[in-house]
């Protein structure tokens, strides 16, 4: 018998909690890409958009979205958003349909996916 109900907030949010949540991180995180990623920026830039357009999640729309050629084209490091310094381990495809896609983990990153795989 499970003893420990408590549940993170999280759990039990509301719909609107939840999309007031993933509309503060979606912010956070254009900004983010934006400010860090030449890659981003380019996108952003050309596509009309800036991060400050985005202020409801509908307007996620207007942002372009990351494609394989994209990762390609900015090979190999134009697409990480922290310093080389912070990233500690790297991941590339083997590059059989060109050039490979290369991703750089922090040890947050590793951190939370070895959670997330834990939980799953």
């Amino acid at each position: 018998m499970i003893t420990n109900t408590k549940l993170d907030p999280i759990e039990t949010a509301s719909v609107d909690e939840l999309q007031a949540l993933q509309t503060q991180r979606l912010k956070w995180t254009l900004k983010h890409a934006y400010e860090n990623v030449p890659m981003y920026r380019r996108k952003f830039d050309a596509a009309g958009v800036h991060p400050d357009d985005f202020r409801e999640l509908s307007d996620l729309r207007k942002f372009p979205c990351t494609t394989k050629q994209d990762l390609r084209d900015n090979y190999p490091f134009d697409t990480f958003a922290v310093p080389m310094e912070q990233v500690v381990r790297i991941h590339a495809s083997s590059g059989t349909t060109g050039k490979p896609t290369v991703v750089g983990y922090t040890q947050n990153d590793i951190d939370n996916w070895a959670n997330i795989v834990a939980r799953s």
